[in-house]
């Protein structure tokens, strides 16, 4: 039951994410995404591999459902879920995995969940930024957008981090 409660939310922000992506544009200067969080806040003891999949099938994902171009969200996901346990070891400490205990809000407070998000994010924005420019547009654009997307996303994430790591309403494990 626990699992097909994780899976049931992980769909639920799917679907969110492309709609956000298709009907939800705010400018051109914002790109809304939580989909780094999700990948943060797996269970720690989720290896690396299947981490790497999943991150991988969720971006295809939602590629595919919004008018992206196929892969690109993929690609930017792909190097979160590769330093997922180096940020979770980074910002929270090594305890976290000795312990085996998953990220929540409640146990690592809101400022070192927000540090990781920020961190998860901007690693995120700063590869499907550099795919989506190609080289195109000015310095001064690429940094605005992509200061104005972290902030919008690191926003939206904390809130949605406080939701699916809610140990009461949500079981991860």
């Amino acid at each position: 039951m626990r699992h097909l409660n994780s899976i049931i939310i992980v769909v639920i922000l799917l679907v969110a994410q492309v709609l956000i992506c298709n009907y939800f544009n705010l400018s051109q200067f914002v790109m809304l995404t939580f989909l780094p969080v999700i990948i943060l806040c797996m269970p720690v003891n989720t290896g690396t591999i299947r981490v790497l999949i999943l991150s991988f099938l969720m971006g295809i994902a939602v590629d595919f459902f919004a008018d992206g171009i196929l892969g690109m969200t993929a690609a930017a996901l792909l190097p979160v879920a590769l330093l997922r346990k180096y940020i979770i070891s980074l910002v929270f400490g090594e305890e976290v995995f000795a312990r085996s205990e998953n990220i929540t809000m409640r146990r690592q407070g809101p400022f070192k969940m927000n540090i990781g998000i920020v961190l998860s994010t901007a690693l995120f924005l700063l590869v499907y930024l550099h795919l989506d420019d190609a080289g195109l547009r000015p310095f001064w654009f690429n940094l605005a957008r992509f200061t104005a997307s972290l902030a919008a996303s690191s926003l939206v994430s904390l809130f949605i981090a406080a939701l699916i790591t809610d140990e009461e309403r949500t079981k991860w494990r």
